[in-house]
């Protein structure tokens, strides 16, 4: 018989996503449900789950947690803010190379703001650079 001590990876998810919050809110999403991440200072709704990473300026980055968070769910569409195309187009770059082929929508990051009130979570980092927030509509893996 196998103990925990003698073969701990029996009892430990084999995945990235480690942290709890985390997976247990990509567990539970469905088709067309929403998940955001973003900067230290975006405004989260209060009716709205926040999973705070933020342990200090630009730790976790805002392209860490959304990395980690791709290697597990399946998305079919990004939502980012316009004003992310003038305001940080260095972002934009490595947000549009990680997510490859997945189709980006833009919208106003004032109507990005009042959408997290549909998002069944909004993930926290540590990042401080301008609208660097984005909601992962999920797809379906079939």
């Amino acid at each position: 018989m196998q103990t925990i001590t003698e073969k701990g990876e029996d009892f430990m998810k084999k995945t990235r996503v480690i942290n709890s919050d985390i997976s247990r809110v990509i567990a539970q999403m469905g088709h067309f449900d929403t998940i955001g991440i973003g900067d230290a200072g975006m405004p989260v709704p209060s009716d709205t789950e926040k999973i705070d990473l933020a342990l200090e300026s630009g730790i976790p980055s805002f392209m860490q947690v959304l990395e980690n968070v791709l290697s597990e769910l399946q998305v079919q569409k990004v939502y980012l803010a316009e004003e992310i195309k003038v305001q940080n187009p260095e972002q934009l770059a490595a947000v549009k190379k990680v997510v490859g082929d997945i189709p980006i929508e833009f919208m106003p990051h004032e109507q990005m703001k009042k959408d997290l009130s549909d998002t069944k979570a909004f993930i926290r980092t540590g990042e401080e650079t301008p609208y660097s927030n984005i909601l992962l509509e999920s797809g379906v893996v079939f």
